[in-house]
């Protein structure tokens, strides 16, 4: 089992920036892949990045591509997403997940697809960023 921890969450203006921490405890031997989702106020959950386990593999969705960055270290067991340029429409709650490695997820294998849920194994349980003047 592996438990995740989001943080960093909050209210900026827009146009600021916020870095979200997913921290990973339990089970942290096996090599796993971390998707960064989010889900906006009366709208489906939809994945925002994705990062391998050795973060050779990264990709983003259209909405936020040039303005977040995704990184890890596996050392601490945490995953980052940085998050700049931020928009009204960026508010959401942000979930950190995770998804071990024979399922493929952010692989080259399933074409790096960044929303697949149905690849997630496990799932933090969020934190609200709110993007407002």
């Amino acid at each position: 089992q592996l438990q995740l921890v989001e943080s960093g969450g909050g209210l900026v203006q827009p146009g600021g920036s916020l870095r979200l921490t997913c921290t990973a405890s339990g089970f942290t031997s096996d090599p796993y892949a971390i998707g960064w989702y989010r889900q906006a106020p009366g709208k489906e959950r939809e994945g925002v990045s994705c990062i391998s386990f050795t973060g050779g593999n990264i990709n983003y969705a259209d909405s936020v591509r040039g303005r977040f960055t995704v990184s890890r270290d596996n050392a601490k067991n945490t995953a980052y997403l940085q998050m700049n340029s931020l928009k009204p429409e960026d508010t959401a709650v942000y979930y950190c997940s995770a998804s071990r490695g024979l399922n493929y997820y952010c692989a080259t294998y399933n074409n790096q697809a960044v929303d697949r849920p149905d690849l997630m194994d496990y799932w933090g349980n969020g934190t609200l960023v709110t993007v407002s003047s």
